[in-house]
């Protein structure tokens, strides 16, 4: 890839489409305006410049080519899960000796005395800052700027590190989940990563593009990523555990609620991928959208012909999508009543529909598209997206008609992409997963508070639209501990703390079976199995459960279930 092609990347100019690049793959090499990045054996990155995109492209190369946009998930336990139980054995003192950890997120304030060792050394082996624009990009990637332990190293021995190595985390989220599962022990903040003799690669990624924000009307303040970057992310961390031939616990502390909330999307896919590979283990997790009020489950009985769909609107939205995804072979389709009562027909259910809806009396401007058999699911797919939407209640008519249970779901943006006042009045907590907590190979993790043994509140619940069993189980994610900007030390809540707790004891059990190994080929599908036999569960519930999966983490509990004491 040129420079001129590297510049696209960053540039507003060019819209970035995910493409099947295997059925596109002679339209790529014939145009030559168009620059792409091989992802992986199904997907690639184009830059398409938004002078020549088709205005119909969303009906040519489908929903699925559209990045997603993620959002961060929030923003004790050591003793909780186990972990100093099992280091209390000098036979299963697991620290994570030989264990790569993987994170993709905000980046990392590497100079924290968190991720420091006793010898003025980093703990980090690399990151991969897509930030910054220089020609240091990791080999087979052509964008951003990695530096290397060497390079951190250099930069803490200096007076000056940042003008060494200038990746920063402006969030601070990143820096939490790093330093949750590999933090050095800080006795008087009483804290400890789970597994503090591991080392780290980081990859900060950066923003969405603004031209993507606006396509979804997601507000331009709001803190979002493109699903390409953290592909490319993921591609990332699995070269360096090839290359290096060291086992790897990746966390991913982000997620969305696009998509048809299945395994079937790119980025899900990928991830259950490459979480299948033996060495690897990938902790995501489940969101914290259970309270948000924002997915919509409806059915319409066979007496009658449509189910009445209402959406509170707050005042001064910016803009929002929405998506009903209904299952094949039924169709379904709708028709629009606004706040002032402008009525919108109902729109019919075929190939190709795509409108732009204006009223007379509101500002708002709603385009709609229908695809009735959605490429990556099969499944039919109704995308509206709101600009200046009108304050108030919409109404909305869902139709449908098919030989099977005529069932459908609405999914709003993250309440970060909201006001607090928007939300569907008669909404369900259930199927509120965001991907990729809806794969069904990595560890899915929701969170649960230490001090009262009670889910956390804002958890999101399973399970996924096809009714696969996740999340797999809860860890502590209320409350934690963990490393701040500035040196400090703080706490945080979510779904993505807990996922964090999980991965470092995933890396406990990479280094039990493939360091020492115990079990060599030993990869996600296995240590999520381990957990689950070793969970805790409550005599009073019925397992699995949509809030609970399987259980309570517990690690101690794993190793006693290996022995043969359960």
């Amino acid at each position: 890839m040129d420079l001129e092609c590297r510049e696209r990347i960053y540039s507003e100019d060019y819209f970035d489409l995910l493409i099947e690049y295997g059925r596109y793959l002679g339209e790529l090499q014939a145009n030559p305006n168009l620059c792409y990045t091989i992802i992986n054996i199904t997907h690639a990155a184009v830059y398409y410049p938004i002078a020549e995109l088709p205005s119909n492209f969303l009906q040519i190369y489908g929903y699925g080519a559209i990045p997603s946009c993620f959002g961060l998930l929030d923003m004790l336990s050591l003793e909780a899960s186990g972990v100093r139980r099992v280091r209390s054995i000098p036979a299963l003192d697991l620290r994570g000796g030989g264990v790569l950890v993987g994170i993709i997120d905000t980046g990392i304030d590497y100079t924290h005395p968190a991720f420091v060792n006793a010898d003025g050394t980093s703990k980090i082996l690399s990151i991969w800052d897509q930030t910054i624009i220089t020609d240091n990009t990791p080999e087979g990637f052509f964008y951003g700027t990695e530096y290397t332990r060497a390079q951190i190293n250099e930069a803490l021995a200096s007076e000056n590190p940042l003008s060494i190595v200038p990746s920063v985390d402006e969030d601070g989220h990143g820096t939490f989940l790093s330093g949750i599962m590999v933090g050095n022990p800080d006795e008087a903040n009483n804290f400890s990563g789970v597994v503090p003799d591991s080392e780290l690669v980081v990859v900060k990624l950066k923003p969405a593009k603004n031209n993507l924000k606006e396509f979804f009307s997601i507000p331009p303040e709001a803190q979002c990523y493109q699903e390409t970057d953290l592909l490319l992310g993921l591609k990332y961390l699995n070269r360096v555990a090839e290359s290096l031939h060291r086992p790897m616990s990746i966390v991913i502390g982000l997620g969305t609620t696009q998509g048809g909330h299945d395994e079937r999307g790119a980025l899900s896919s990928s991830v259950s991928r490459v979480a299948d590979y033996a060495g690897i283990s990938i902790s995501v997790a489940a969101g914290n959208e259970g309270t948000s009020r924002l997915h919509y489950l409806g059915t319409i009985p066979n007496n009658e012909e449509y189910n009445t769909v209402e959406l509170r609107v707050g005042p001064n939205e910016y803009g929002f999508s929405m998506e009903l995804w209904g299952d094949a072979p039924n169709t379904y389709s709708l028709d629009i009543l606004s706040p002032s009562g402008e009525y919108i027909p109902r729109i019919p259910a075929r190939f190709g529909e795509s409108r732009e809806i204006r009223f007379i009396f509101e500002e708002t401007v709603i385009l709609l598209d229908y695809q009735l058999v959605e490429a990556q699911t099969g499944d039919e797919l109704i995308l509206l997206r709101f600009r200046r939407p009108a304050e108030g209640i919409w109404r909305f008519r869902v139709y449908g008609s098919g030989p099977l249970e005529r069932r459908f779901h609405i999914w709003m943006p993250l309440q970060s992409f909201l006001t607090s006042e928007t939300y569907f009045p008669e909404a369900s907590p259930d199927y509120t997963l965001t991907s990729p907590g809806n794969a069904v190979v990595p560890i899915v993790v929701t969170a649960y508070n230490i001090a009262n043994q009670s889910l956390y509140l804002q958890a999101s619940r399973g399970y996924t639209r096809t009714n696969a069993i996740n999340p797999n189980f809860a860890a502590p994610g209320v409350n934690l501990i963990g490393p701040a900007l500035n040196n400090q030390y703080t706490t945080f809540s979510g779904t993505s703390v807990a996922a964090a707790h999980t991965a470092g004891i995933a890396a406990m059990l990479l280094e039990w079976g493939v360091v020492r190994r115990n079990h060599i080929l030993m990869d996600s599908v296995d240590i999520k199995n381990l957990l689950i036999r070793g969970a805790i569960r409550d005599p009073n519930i019925v397992y699995p459960n949509r809030e609970w999966g399987y259980g309570i983490l517990d690690i101690y509990s794993t190793f006693l279930n290996l022995r043969g004491d359960f």
